[in-house]
This record gives C-alpha cells, structure tokens and sequence, in this order.
C-alpha cells in the first residue's frame, strides 16, 4: 500500500505489475524480499553470534579521543557507543546516526575514570544504563559508577569498588548476565575466566567468588569477553591469538559447563584484539584493539530466510512489483 489503511477500512493496494513509491532506502537496480515482518530485504540474513562466518563491514577511528583504545560498550538500540582506553583514562561517548554503524558515530564527550584507575581495561553497563562499570589493572578492581540519566556519562559518579586481585593481578575483560547477579572478570595473569556471585543485581559491594575457567589452551593473553543473550556462547578476545574464541556453555552463565568451540581471526583488522561486543540481537560483533585503534565492525554468519519475492527497485523509494529474477 502507499498509505497507512486502519483496521477494517479502505484503501489502495499496489498489485503485481504496479510500482510502489511509499518506500524507503532502497538501494536502485537490487532485488528485494518479502521479510516475515513485512519489511523489505535480502533472501539472507545474519545468524546471531554466529563467528564462523563472520564478515569484515566497516570500521571507526577513535584515535582523536584515545590513542590506546581497549574496550567498547554499546546502549541498547546501539545510538551510543563508549570508548575506553589506557591513555586517556576515560570513557568516551558517540552517537550514532543509525544504531550498530559505527560509520554513523559522531563523538559526544567523556568522563575521566582515573581517580579511580589509570589503567582502565574493560566497560560493561547495567540494561538501563545508570550503572557503569571499569575493570582496571592499576587498582585490580572493579570500580561502580552511578549515572542519573542513563548512558550519559556526563552524569556519572563514583560509588565503590570490588577487588579482584586475589583471583587475577591483571584484570582486563569485564560481563554481566542479564539481571546482573552474576559477574565476570578475564584476566591474563591468570589466564582465565572468573566468575562471581551477586546478591543484588549489579552492585559489585555484594561480589562474592565462586569459580573459574581456564582459556590458557585457545589464549595466554585474553583480554576482553562478551556472551550472548542466554549465556550459553562466550566470547574471548585474545592477543596472543589475534583472534576471538567462542565457547559453548551447557548452562547459560555457568563457566564450569564451558567447552571450547572455534576461534575466528582477525589479525587482518586488529593486531590486538583487546575488546568485544555484540549488538543486541547478536547479528553484528565488533571488535577494538590498540594497533589499528579503532571499532571495527562484523556482520555475523549469513544464512537464509524465509521470503517472498517483492521486485526490483527503480530507485531509493520506488520498487518495480512486476520484476522476476
């Protein structure tokens, strides 16, 4: 249709053979699909956290505000970003245009973490945002922040902190599970995964520790980590490597039930790989690192979908209903 129909009123349908002109961000000449939500696109789409085939997009320099960038952190609809680094000690915010294109972001401003640490190596949030937190090798702690507006670190301050130096003296990678009443921190002294119990969600003053797993087969030097939304993939970031190594879990968020899976390169973007995320939907991961200092952003695995064909596009709002491949 080329205009809104309300339940059970009238209106005009554009049939095969017709053009439609009611659309938008169509690339001219593609061919597009049907989607089970009834949006137009490719007859394939991304796998989320799907590594194995994993695909280069795009990346975005961060060297203007951080000269040694090691970890990254998104909002939910991926319009912010945040950037923290072992130079700066801070953590910098960009929007973006389009949420999860880091050829959209635009940098923010910043927020100095190093009364706290001066060798910040991991940022991870609660889900609304008003919670922010840094792994840091200098204090071997986890620091808390409080934000009154979510994810506008402009609004962040101090609570307290959690040290972790009693499972590693190097601390580097930072996750949560959903509702943040388990937390865990990578380190390369120990080369491995450490896993902590909260009694309150998302406040570290009730972080108590209660086991590990060892990544020392895949990395002698991981730095950061992320899981998928369930917890049964985990995900580490590793130098030595160049690489990320993907984990299954046979309990979600439990790293006793951790086996190792695959790993997928990417030296040919990042040196260094010291920081992974994944979007929300875990359709894109994006990987930062000090060599190259900057986000570099993947498309996970493609497979195919389910779809109808709908044509041809004349231009970026109209689309031929008549075209056949």
């Amino acid at each position: 249709t080329d205009a809104a129909i309300s339940d059970t009123a009238s209106g005009s349908v554009t049939i095969k053979g017709g053009i439609s002109t009611n659309v938008t961000g169509l690339t001219p000449n593609s061919t597009y699909y049907v989607q089970a939500d009834g949006s137009l696109g490719s007859p394939t789409a991304s796998i989320p956290y799907d590594i194995s085939g994993a695909t280069y997009v795009q990346n975005f320099s961060v060297f203007s505000q951080e000269g040694a960038p090691v970890d990254l952190a998104f909002n939910t609809d991926g319009t912010k970003m945040f950037v923290v680094g072992v130079a700066a000690d801070n953590v910098n915010e960009y929007t973006l245009g389009v949420g999860f294109d880091v050829s959209t972001a635009v940098y923010s401003q910043s927020f100095s973490v190093a009364a706290q640490d001066t060798d910040p190596y991991a940022i991870a949030f609660n889900n609304d945002g008003t919670k922010m937190f840094i792994v840091g090798i200098a204090g071997q702690d986890v620091n808390e922040y409080s934000l009154t507006t979510g994810f506008d670190v402009s609004t962040a301050s101090f609570v307290d902190s959690f040290s972790v130096a009693a499972q590693d003296t190097s601390p580097t990678g930072l996750a949560f599970n959903g509702d943040g009443t388990k937390m865990f921190v990578v380190g390369y002294t120990g080369r491995d995964v450490n896993e902590y119990e909260l009694s309150a969600g998302f406040d570290v003053s009730t972080a108590t520790y209660s086991q590990s797993f060892s990544v020392a087969a895949q990395e002698t030097k991981p730095y950061g980590m992320d899981f998928n939304n369930d917890g049964t993939k985990m995900f580490i970031a590793g130098e030595v490597g160049q690489d990320i190594s993907e984990y299954s879990l046979t309990t979600g968020f439990d790293v006793s039930t951790a086996s190792f899976v695959s790993s997928f390169s990417v030296a040919a973007q990042e040196a260094t790989p010291t920081g992974i995320v994944f979007s929300t939907d875990g359709t894109k991961m994006f990987i930062i690192g000090f060599t190259g200092d900057a986000v570099n952003e993947y498309s996970t695995g493609v497979g195919s979908v389910t779809t109808v064909l709908a044509g041809k596009a004349l231009s970026s709002t109209s689309i031929n209903l008549d075209y056949t491949t």
